[in-house]
């Protein structure tokens, strides 16, 4: 199987590619589309891109259902469906891009390719919440993990450019983006992350709080705040919004910071304060620490972000070389020369990951 077409819906964007054996795309495309999916969009590309020989679409939330991908038949879509209350920015587009892309590649094999996925190997004491049994087992609470391709790849690209055994490296990936998490994979395996439930718990990011006293969110509800209220300010009025305004855009606010905005410079110190504590509390998941990983959007382009997140990791071994750090965007390790923990940038390429979970599906299954 030579090529796979990668479908990533977002929330208000679908990302296309061709991944080709060599780790390379033949082609990509991102098409802006706050609504519905174009009419002809997949099909337009699907033109250009020539023959494909498999579909593989990324899903934000599997629930409890899915701990791998999963070849797309009538039934994993009305499981997928269900799922939409817990991701309901995603799990309808995801749904519309299946619809779209079977209209233009009838008869191609489509895999679903799951972000929670890769967190189902958390252990019980990682992802079981303090709550009532009755709870957890009528609406199946637990902490589920995001991000979970982002973090695959981004741990065996990292431990490669660190010069690690992916079977055996203790890593901490930071997916910084508009949504953020951290994962700690031992041996390419997850077995704590930041997110939890749904993708509002763990780092500060661009409109989510992260982390917040669940006593305070019943004292506002109790102060005549209502859910719908409530739901809407932890979804997209939080986070580096609510601390620095410019709609949580990271570069506008280190814009800001940098020409003398207090407020955005605060936000950027609690920012990095959250990566920094939640990472060391990673490398206790870990019971040690091989290399730091920084990818997405933020993780990538942030050179001062990454240096103050890493600020106060030193002893666990944590050191950056400030001009490798200043000069790298992707795909570089920016450790000082003697740190005993490595830290690198890699390029978020989860249409890699959805590539290789597609073609080793299809190749199971014959």
């Amino acid at each position: 199987m030579t090529r796979v077409l990668v479908v990533n819906a977002g929330s208000s964007s679908l990302k296309l590619s061709v991944v080709v054996p060599d780790g390379t795309t033949a082609q990509e495309a991102n098409i802006h589309c706050p609504d519905a999916i174009p009419p002809g969009a997949v099909a337009g590309f699907v033109r250009g891109a020539g023959a494909v020989d498999a579909v593989g679409h990324r899903v934000v939330h599997g629930g409890g259902d899915f701990d791998g991908p999963a070849r797309i038949t009538p039934d994993v879509v009305r499981r997928i469906a269900a799922l939409a209350p817990l991701a309901p920015l995603h799990q309808g587009r995801a749904l519309q891009a299946v619809d779209a892309v079977r209209e233009a590649l009838s008869g191609v094999p489509a895999v679903a390719c799951f972000d929670t996925a890769f967190h189902r190997t958390l252990p019980p004491e990682a992802s079981t919440y303090a709550l009532p049994e009755r709870w957890r087992t009528k609406w199946g609470l637990r902490r589920f993990g995001f991000h979970g391709l982002s973090h695959a790849y981004a741990a065996r690209r990292g431990a490669e450019l660190a010069g690690l055994d992916p079977a055996a490296a203790r890593i901490v990936t930071c997916h910084l983006g508009a949504g953020a998490s951290l994962a700690a994979v031992r041996g390419g395996t997850s077995v704590d992350t930041t997110m939890g439930f749904t993708p509002a718990e763990g780092l500060v990011m661009a409109t989510r709080p992260g982390d917040v006293d669940p006593g305070m969110l019943v004292w506002l509800l109790r102060q005549g705040v209502s859910a719908d209220e409530l739901d809407e300010a932890l979804e997209h009025g939080s986070g580096l919004a609510a601390l620095a305004g410019h709609g949580g855009d990271m570069r506008a606010i280190r814009d800001a910071a940098e020409h003398g905005d207090e407020a955005a410079a605060l936000a950027r110190r609690v920012y990095a304060y959250r990566i920094g504590t939640r990472t060391a509390a990673m490398a206790a998941a870990l019971r040690g620490l091989d290399a730091v990983v920084f990818t997405g959007g933020v993780g990538e382009h942030d050179a001062p972000i990454r240096a103050a997140a890493c600020a106060g990791l030193e002893f666990l071994g944590v050191a950056l070389d400030s001009g490798a750090n200043d000069a790298a965007h992707a795909d570089a390790d920016v450790s000082a020369p003697r740190a005993p923990v490595r830290t690198v940038v890699v390029t978020a390429r989860e249409d890699f990951e959805v590539a290789r979970q597609t073609r080793e599906l299809l190749a199971r299954d014959g």
